[in-house]
Order: structure tokens, then sequence, then C-alpha cells
């Protein structure tokens, strides 16, 4: 049986497979653009990382049916776990791409949303900000020690002084040996509660928003996620190595590994 405690090597492994991944998101939001599609967002996404050297974690995964795709790209009223289409990105779309990679037999999980073509309106911009700030938000309190709660009520507090919908079917999670492991990580709840973080634990944190109910329902192609109310949606996600002093951001581009 797998350990939540990652071994050296594993998480040599992670970090690599995590900086690809970062990478090819990097790509994502630098080719975004007005008269694409999530289609043509996905091939770039599978070339990228086949050069890489990567695999992606998420085709196959799961089911039924499994799922057909290698990245999940969201737009606008779509939620999660979307299915790439040949949806035509507009100017002032909101457009989530949650990515993960499988490299040395472990994976990396990590999310960004994008305005297509930069400029968004003042609600695609609050639902933006309040949603990444979640993320900082929840990343800080992370380290040896902390409870899954301490994360949930920081990102939940931001969530609300955005004036945010809290998706709260879809939670963070562990991640490494497999896409979803424990512990759950909701992105609402309170601090002290919940099950302790260890260092040498690697988790996902991902809050998932919307700008009004946050209530979803699921297409018929068995994984679009979408809002009820026909109201906007985002993701920002990251994952995180557990230390003694804080954590390490495993899917950021940067020089060298950084604690808090």
């Amino acid at each position: 049986m797998n350990s939540a405690i990652k071994t050296e090597a594993e998480i040599i492994a992670m970090r690599q497979g995590g900086r690809m991944l970062a990478t090819v998101l990097k790509v994502m939001r630098a080719k975004a653009q007005p008269g694409m599609t999530p289609k043509d967002m996905s091939a770039i996404a599978q070339k990228e990382l086949r050069a890489l050297g990567g695999e992606p974690a998420f085709k196959g995964v799961y089911g039924p049916p499994p799922f057909p795709d290698v990245i999940c790209i969201s737009v606008n009223e779509q939620v999660q776990h979307s299915i790439p289409s040949d949806i035509v990105f507009k100017a002032g779309d909101v457009v989530n791409f949650d990515f993960g990679v499988r490299y040395g037999g472990m994976i990396t999980d990590a999310g960004i949303s994008v305005c297509i073509g930069g400029k968004p309106s003042s609600d695609a911009k609050r639902l933006l900000d309040g949603t990444e700030k979640a993320l900082a938000a929840g990343i800080a309190v992370v380290r040896d020690g902390c409870r899954v709660g301490d994360i949930s009520a920081a990102i939940e507090m931001v969530l609300k002084q955005y004036r945010l919908g809290i998706v709260q079917e879809l939670v963070g999670h562990g991640v490494g040996h497999n896409l979803h492991e424990d512990p759950e990580i909701p992105n609402y709840g309170q601090a002290g509660r919940g099950p302790i973080l260890k260092a040498g634990m690697t988790i996902a944190v991902e809050p998932i928003t919307t700008l009004g109910n946050p209530a979803i329902a699921q297409l018929h192609d068995g994984w679009t996620l979408v809002t009820r109310d026909g109201s906007w949606s985002a993701q920002f996600e990251h994952t995180l190595l557990v230390t003694k002093t804080g954590c390490e951001i495993l899917t950021k581009l940067q020089e060298k590994p950084s604690e808090k």
C-alpha cells in the first residue's frame, strides 16, 4: 500500500512532472486567444507535454465513460471536467485549463483560469481575482501539523469577501500515486478541524467558484459540469509538497524549490 508520505525519489519525480505541467499551462495562457477552440488547445497541450517527456494523467481516467481527452477545458458556465469541444473562444470569455501530468509514476495536478483577450468584465475580474487570491490564502497556511480545516477556512474567507459561490461538491485532494488521494480538502470549513497534514504529503488545493448560485449539473457526456443558473465559474489549482516550515509549490515554474 502506498504511503501518503512520499519518498525523496517520488518527490523528485513530482517536482519534474510539476515543472512540465507549469510549462504547459504557461503555453495555454499564451495561446488562448479569440478564434481558438478547446480542441485546438488540447492538441497544443498534448504536443507540448510529449516534447517535455511527460504523460497526460487525465486521459482514460475513471468512468464510465473513461475521460476521452488529455485536459479539461471549461468555458464560462462550464465548471469542471469539461471535455474539449469546438466552442470558439470569444473576447471576454473565462476559460479554465485543468491539467494533470504523470512522470516517473507520479502525478501532479494544477489549473488556471484566464480571460480571453485579457480584458475581463468587472464581474469576470472579481471571479478571477477572488479565486486566485483564495488559492494563495489556502497555500499560505499549509505546513506540517496544520489541519485541512485551516486551509478550507482561509479559502472560504477570501471567497466570501469577493462574494463568490463555492461549489461544495468539488474539493481539493491528496495527489501523487493516484490522481485523487486522501485527504479531501473542501473550499469551506472551520479552522482547527479535519485531518492533520504531515511533512512529505502532497496535496492539490483548488478553489472552484461561481459568480452566482453554486449549484451544478452534469451534461449527458457524463463528465462536463455546468452551473444550473448559467453563471460563470473559475478554478485555480496547485500541487503542493507539505514541508516542516510551510510548503513547496510543485506546479509553479521556478529556478529551485522554495519554502514558506
